[in-house]
């Protein structure tokens, strides 16, 4: 049988890959990966090692930093609250850091620049009154220093009576009213004895007389204002009645008035009358006083003397003495601050009786004139031509803004009875701090803390809405003591209220020895300054655009409730920081509350400017829109 031809060979198949253990094994593979990621960390630390270890050497200067920023790595990050949190707000400026004024800015006052004030008129006061810097070259870029060797001010009450020379290093007070006893200097200290210029046997003795006509112990009056008030003995005084005065003086040759009041502890700002209406509305205080302040009551068609009948309440008190009262026995002619002290005592009791005013006591060295409850017997008996007239049905009577005043008598709220009080009755002291303020409207309505905070008088929010905004900041001001222990403490005396609201905040740290100074915005959506003060409690109108009218470092905490939001389009904000610095005591304290965008924001300036701050959550808790930030300077 023949062979078969063999077909063509097929190729071998190909031998078998060999085995990588590393695949056959995952554990293995495990373990030298873990070896190459020793190996690799043991050299990238090794080489850190000798980076760090190198620069620390060529650059040893820089050792302060580092340590720093170490430190601050060990704290945790603040929270991120924009994913919860999306109102628009327009960007600010960067951060920027502000150099150290010269020396001689140490104590100085932006609105009340003795270089500023010579370009203005004497007439009616003009230069005394505010011009605030308004050029870039004039606005304060810098933050005002301390004099050398400042001391915290003693502690109240011992501050009423003593304070540090090198704080307010002015002798022309001490040597110019030696013989008065306003002030002296014992070492380095200076002493306010009580006296003053009509004030004989010492304000003690000047106040036991005038409480034989006044009621200052009955509660009925609480807040007073003393104009040309020297060093405040006067306001002082009456402390002890609980009568909380509002002191006020120009800066003029009698240098540091103001500032000595301040640093005494006592409620005190840079103020004359003058051009403008004093920044207070209408009927906002129980009794007013001048001891001897020199203001020409009986000129311009007795455009002075109106005004404080614009700013007495209903029953409310005046009180005068020096020249011309009593110009028999103490001031004649030859006293000099008037030609004929006689004739000019007849013009002013005329003027007050125009102004429907009854003297009450005219015996001895003090006269006390009392206005009217209200304008009705006013109205039925004028007769004589020659009386004021009432200002205009339009007119506002709370304006006290860079508002000239007017040569007319400030309209009453209308009444129905003789008996009866135009714009209601208020409660004694201390009674009065919670009750309803008459210039609160009657109408309940939801509360809400926005409206609360920015109300205006007689808008319809009524006693629910009062009392729950009291509620609402015993709440707030337990929170802020327990932070800044200062202020049950006693350390904290002198407070500003930037934006004052219904006066909340001051009332809930009636308790504590500190006084509030209450400030309303004049352009906030709401003028509640004259519900504040008829919850005895005092304050002013402002426009935080612009300096404030004080000396530097009157203040011990300054309290900023929604201010950023309300200036954020308005102004640079670092000017309102700059003020708040120029005005805070040393190691003072700062509270801002705000909703949390602007808060972020504005402690990014504040951590530039090398502040220590903290930021805490609300009543409202951790998802709550606003934050609060304690800032210490």
């Amino acid at each position: 049988m023949p062979k078969l031809s063999p077909s063509p060979a097929s190729p071998p198949p190909p031998p078998p890959p060999p085995q990588n253990p590393l695949r056959r094994n995952p554990l293995i593979r495990l373990f030298f990966l873990s070896i190459i990621c020793s190996i690799s960390y043991i050299i990238g630390s090794y080489k850190s090692a000798i980076n760090t270890s190198t620069n620390l050497q060529e650059n040893c200067s820089d050792l302060t930093t580092i340590s720093t920023n170490l430190s601050h790595q060990n704290t945790p990050p603040p929270l991120d609250f924009e994913p919860h949190n999306h109102l628009p707000m327009p960007p600010l400026n960067p951060p920027q850091k502000f150099k150290i004024c010269p020396a001689n800015f140490t104590h100085y006052c932006p609105c009340q620049d003795p270089l500023r004030e010579g370009r203005y008129k004497v007439e009616k006061m003009l230069h005394r009154e505010r011009h605030c810097p308004a050029t870039a070259g004039e606005i304060l870029r810098c933050l005002v220093p301390t004099p050398v060797g400042y001391k915290k001010p003693f502690p109240w009450p011992k501050s009423r009576a003593e304070a540090w020379f090198s704080n307010v290093p002015f002798k022309r007070l001490t040597e110019s009213k030696k013989q008065q006893n306003w002030v002296r200097l014992a070492g380095n200290r200076l002493v306010f004895p009580g006296g003053g210029t009509s004030f004989q046997k010492g304000v003690k003795g000047y106040i036991d007389l005038l409480k034989k006509m006044v009621p200052l112990q009955s509660g009925l009056i609480r807040t007073a204002l003393d104009t040309g008030c020297g060093v405040a003995s006067f306001g002082d005084s009456l402390m002890d009645y609980n009568i909380l005065t509002m002191s006020i003086a120009p800066r003029d040759v009698h240098e540091a008035q103001v500032q000595f009041a301040l640093e005494r502890g006592l409620p005190a700002m840079l103020g004359v009358l003058g051009t403008y209406r004093l920044p207070y509305p209408s009927r906002s205080f129980d009794m007013a006083h001048c001891s001897r302040c020199l203001v020409p009551w009986t000129e311009f068609d007795g455009l002075y003397l109106m005004e404080i009948d614009r700013l007495l309440r209903p029953g409310g008190y005046w009180v005068l003495s020096g020249p011309p009262i009593n110009w028999k026995v103490n001031y004649m002619a030859s006293d000099g601050t008037t030609k004929d002290p006689k004739k000019e005592l007849r013009r002013l009791e005329d003027l007050a009786r125009r102004l429907c005013w009854k003297k009450i006591s005219g015996k001895g060295p003090i006269a006390v004139w009392q206005k009217p409850n209200n304008h009705l017997h006013c109205i039925q008996t004028r007769k004589d031509s020659k009386s004021p007239k009432f200002c205009g049905v339009d007119d506002d009577p709370d304006d006290g803004w860079y508002r000239k005043m007017d040569s007319c008598i400030t309209r009453l709220p209308k009444v129905d009875h003789m008996q009866n009080i135009s714009g209601g009755v208020l409660e004694n002291w201390p009674k009065r701090l919670n009750s309803i303020p008459p210039r609160m409207g009657s109408t309940e309505t939801k509360a809400n803390d926005a409206i609360i905070s920015h109300s205006k008088a007689g808008f319809g929010l009524g006693k629910k809405d009062f009392l729950d905004d009291n509620l609402l900041w015993k709440k707030r001001v337990s929170g802020y003591v327990s932070v800044v222990k200062s202020l049950a403490t006693g350390g904290y005396r002198n407070i500003m209220d930037m934006n004052a609201g219904l006066g909340g905040f001051a009332a809930s740290l009636s308790e504590y020895p500190v006084w509030i100074m209450n400030v309303v915005p004049h352009d906030a959506n709401h003028r509640t300054l004259g519900v504040i003060y008829e919850r005895g409690l005092i304050g002013t109108y402002m426009d935080w655009c612009e300096p404030f009218s004080t000396y530097p470092r009157s203040y011990d905490l300054i309290h900023a409730d929604n201010v950023f939001s309300l200036y954020k389009n308005k102004c640079d904000i670092m000017d309102i920081f700059i003020e708040m610095y120029r005005i805070l005591r040393p190691k003072g304290t700062i509270i801002i509350a705000d909703h949390v965008d602007i808060v972020v924001k504005v402690k990014s300036h504040i951590d530039q400017m090398a502040w220590h701050s903290k930021l805490s959550d609300t009543e409202a808790g951790p998802f709550g829109p606003r934050k609060v930030l304690f800032v210490d300077i």
